[in-house]
C-alpha cells in the first residue's frame, strides 16, 4: 500500500480508503470481515458520516473495530455532518451547519463509533444558510476539547470553500468529490477550454486546478459509478470499449478491472484518495491492487477516451 499526506494536515492516509455507508447492510461478524480485509491490505483510512442509515453504519463499523482490537492510533477515521434527517420519516429536510446541530451530530457520532476524537469530519452538503461566525464557534470549539483533529469538505466548489476558509482557522484539508473513468467533467472541462460544446462547461468552478492550488486532497467517492448512482461501468454492456480496455490493461499488470479503474484515478498528479464502498472482501481486495499499478500517462489517456470522452 501507498499512503500520502492528506492536505496539510501531515496525515499518511492509505491512497485507498474504506467507505462504510453500506456496512449496515451486513452482520456484524461479516463486517468484521470486511474492516479485517481492508486492514490486512493496508488501508489505515475509513470514512463514514453521521447521516448513513441514521448512525447504524457509524456503529457497525465502530463495533467492528472492537471486535478486532484495532488500535485507535493505528487507523484514521472520518465522518460528515451537517445534512439533517426528520427522525420520523427518515426524509433529508435541510442541511444544517448550526453550531447546534454539528456539536450534537458530532457527538452521536464519537458515541456511535466508540471513541472519544475522530481524525477528520467534513461538511457534507453546501449550507446556504450557514452563520459563518456561528461555523466558527463549532470548529473551534470541537477542535480545542480534542474531538476532531482535522476539517474538510464535501461537494464544495471553490468559491464556497474560500467563503468557509475565510472564517475559520482552521486549515480546510479535503473536498470529497464524486470522480471516476464514469464521471469525468471535472478533467473534461480542463481540455475544452475556449470552446461552445457541452464538455465545455465548467460546473464546478475548476475544481482540480483549485484543489491542487490550495493543497486540498480531493476523495473521489464512488468511482465506479457513472452518472450519479445510476449503475457501475465495469462488466456492463452500455460501456464495452471501456472495458475492453480495462481488460487489456488487467491483464498487463497481473490485477482485475477494478483495480485498473483505482489505478486510472490515482495516475492524475493532484494525489487523490479513493473511497471504496464495495462490502464484498474479494473485490475489495481487487480493488485495493489498484494503489499499486502505475499507469503510463498513453494508458490514463487510452481509457479516458474509451470511456466515451474526446480530445478536441
Amino acid at each position: 500500500m501507498k499512503y500520502e499526506p492528506l492536505g496539510t494536515s501531515g496525515v499518511a492516509a492509505s491512497r485507498v480508503a474504506l467507505g462504510v455507508m453500506r456496512i449496515n447492510e451486513k452482520r456484524q461478524d461479516d463486517a468484521d470481515k470486511i474492516v479485517k480485509t481492508v486492514l490486512d491490505n493496508g488501508v489505515n483510512f475509513f470514512d463514514t458520516a453521521d447521516c448513513y442509515s441514521s448512525g447504524e453504519s457509524s456503529r457497525r463499523f465502530g463495533q467492528a473495530l472492537v471486535d478486532l482490537g484495532v488500535k485507535r492510533d493505528e487507523i484514521f477515521v472520518q465522518t460528515k455532518f451537517g445534512i439533517y434527517r426528520d427522525p420520523e420519516s427518515n426524509d433529508i429536510t435541510r442541511y444544517d451547519f448550526s453550531k447546534q446541530h454539528l456539536l450534537a451530530a458530532l457527538d452521536g457520532e464519537l458515541e456511535n463509533l466508540q471513541t472519544d476524537y475522530v481524525d477528520f469530519v467534513l461538511l457534507h452538503r453546501p449550507d446556504t444558510l450557514v452563520n459563518l461566525d456561528e461555523l466558527a464557534e463549532a470548529f473551534n470549539e470541537l477542535q480545542t476539547s480534542g474531538k476532531v483533529r482535522h476539517f474538510g469538505v464535501s461537494n464544495v466548489n471553490p468559491w464556497q470553500v474560500e467563503l468557509l476558509q475565510s472564517a475559520i482557522s482552521q486549515k480546510l484539508e479535503v473536498n470529497q468529490l464524486q470522480f471516476g473513468l464514469g464521471h469525468t467533467s471535472m478533467v473534461q472541462q480542463e481540455f475544452h477550454v475556449n470552446m461552445e460544446d457541452a464538455p465545455s462547461i465548467d460546473h464546478d468552478g475548476g475544481l482540480i486546478a483549485y484543489s491542487r492550488l490550495r493543497n486540498m486532497t480531493i476523495q473521489a467517492w464512488s468511482p465506479f459509478q457513472f452518472g450519479f448512482f445510476e449503475g457501475v461501468f465495469i462488466d456492463n454492456p452500455k460501456f464495452p470499449e471501456l472495458n475492453e480496455e480495462l481488460d487489456e490493461l488487467a491483464k498487463k499488470y497481473g490485477v482485475g478491472k477494478s483495480a485498473i479503474a483505482v489505478a486510472w484515478i490515482l495516475r492524475h498528479p493532484a494525489k487523490m484518495q479513493v473511497l471504496l464502498g464495495s462490502m464484498t472482501p474479494t473485490r475489495l481486495a481487487d480493488m485495493v491492487a489498484g494503489a499499486e499499478v502505475e499507469l503510463t500517462a498513453q494508458e490514463w489517456y487510452d481509457l479516458y477516451l474509451a470511456a466515451g470522452n474526446d480530445l478536441p
